[in-house]
């Protein structure tokens, strides 16, 4: 045991080293995979975990990854004892944080380095998180399954297999996209590292016990051109998304406006006891909260920054934290407006649902890059009944019912013009966001809660009891 620690720790420490004695490719990922596995396998490690515990992984931020936690939630409610591992760059939801029987397990985040060739950077990362991903799942209270969010997948699925082989537990999958797919928009669908990335999503994604994914444009293609079996799972609001009673909508404002000015009111009121942001308004003697008149309305784009989201659509389309933010910013501010006010916060995870319920009309520019996911913001939109225009690919109407719940656009001017008939006279009573907001609510969506313990707690179910 103790021979073991030091070696691991050495490779935490040393894995320059460990490149140079199996070399960058493949095969070098390969070879220190191999030398950790005949390691922990001649020193007595490989017993299998406890039935009822779950492990839920994402080789990334854990409060930018919901699905995920929404597992966790959904595992501790039915029973399961979990461990959450990931990223602690922003914090997850507080019913995350505050739950007993969910315990945080914190990745470090290697950035890599930032010469040489680039073939040479994304070698060595693999390799150096190979090892650490390897050695912090060492430390884990056993467990009987491991449900692995991807992408990213590299090399989480590789080494989390490998790990699931020690420990004798269970790996599920669960594909929210392909990794190269998300890598061939900055580097190129040729590039060689986005090929490497391809053929190894595609090996080891076959290495899985069981599988779940997003769409059944997703399903289809994983089982006729990777031949993996899926089960989909479609995204589905949790409880914690609805419709934002005014009273809350106002806490929220006044505390928005207190950073960010567009939610300022634009006239403070003389009368003292009232209290106004620029949307509503508070009688503090009486504690009656109404809506302001003449009100602008709110159109909210959630957006993670990234080079899948072509942001300039949406600022076209008003003239008539991620990679991309600085960008975009720099395009608002020359922008010249007149009645529009952007503004770009960045909430806090219980904020975000009360402001999507706060909302009057959202948009989404999520494109895909492989055309085979769905994009979660509509999810949540929907889930507070929020109609939305989002802009269209290939699998959108297993989503978003093109004049039924939303629009779908192509181009800023199709935007426009939708923007320009939906929102004049948006709080008239004919108009036609209305008409799709009711249809949301008739609607009575599946939520999360329910869709899960259809879909996913029978496979836990029977692993349990078998």
């Amino acid at each position: 045991m103790v021979v073991v620690r030091a070696v691991l720790l050495a490779g935490c420490t040393g894995a320059a080293a460990a490149l140079l004695l199996f070399g960058t490719g493949a095969a070098g990922m390969v070879g220190v995979v191999t030398l950790v596995v005949a390691l922990v396998c001649t020193s007595g490690l490989v017993f299998p975990g406890s039935p009822s515990h779950v492990c839920v992984l994402v080789l990334g931020d854990l409060g930018r990854s919901p699905r995920m936690t929404y597992h966790a939630l959904s595992l501790v409610r039915n029973g399961f004892s979990l461990t959450l591992a990931g990223f602690r760059e922003t914090d997850p939801h507080k019913d995350v944080l505050n739950n007993p029987k969910i315990k945080i397990h914190p990745l470090s985040d290697f950035k890599g380095i930032k010469f040489g060739p680039r073939v040479l950077q994304y070698a060595l990362k693999v390799i150096v998180q190979a090892v650490q991903l390897f050695w912090e799942l060492l430390k884990i209270d056993s467990p009987s399954f491991i449900l692995l969010q991807n992408p990213p997948g590299l090399p989480a699925i590789a080494v989390t297999w490998i790990f699931c082989l020690l420990r004798r537990c269970q790996l599920i999958i669960d594909w929210h996209n392909y990794g190269y797919s998300i890598m061939s928009l900055t580097n190129g669908p040729g590039h060689p590292v986005v090929r490497v990335a391809k053929w190894y999503e595609k090996l080891f994604g076959r290495v899985s016990h069981y599988n779940f994914c997003v769409t059944n444009a997703m399903k289809e293609d994983l089982l006729h051109n990777w031949r993996i079996k899926a089960i989909t799972l479609y995204d589905k609001p949790p409880s914690i998304f609805k419709e934002t009673p005014v009273e809350l909508q106002h806490r929220l404002f006044m505390k928005l406006a207190a950073d960010y000015v567009p939610f300022k009111a634009s006239l403070e009121s003389t009368d003292a006891h009232i209290e106004r942001s620029a949307f509503t308004e508070k009688n503090l003697a009486t504690g009656i909260v109404t809506y302001m008149e003449e009100r602008p309305a709110i159109l909210i784009s959630s957006t993670s920054w990234t080079e899948d989201e072509d942001f300039s659509v949406l600022l076209s389309a008003l003239q008539g934290k991620g990679p991309q933010k600085e960008y975009y910013c720099k395009l608002i501010k020359e922008l010249k407006l007149k009645n529009i006010q952007i503004c770009t916060p960045w909430l806090e995870a219980e904020d975000y649902p009360a402001l999507l319920g706060s909302a009057d009309l959202g948009v989404c520019l999520h494109t895909s890059s492989s055309g085979l996911d769905l994009p979660m913001k509509v999810v949540d939109m929907f889930g507070c009944c929020l109609p939305v225009c989002a802009v269209n690919f290939k699998c959108l109407h297993e989503l978003v019912k093109h004049n039924e719940n939303g629009l779908t656009f192509k181009d800023s001017k199709e935007l426009a013009a939708q923007l320009k008939l939906l929102l004049m006279d948006f709080t008239g009573s004919s108009n036609k966001l209305k008409k799709f907001r009711q249809y949301l609510r008739d609607s009575k969506q599946m939520r999360w809660e329910e869709s899960w313990d259809q879909t996913v707690l029978p496979i836990f179910r029977d692993h349990c009891n078998s």
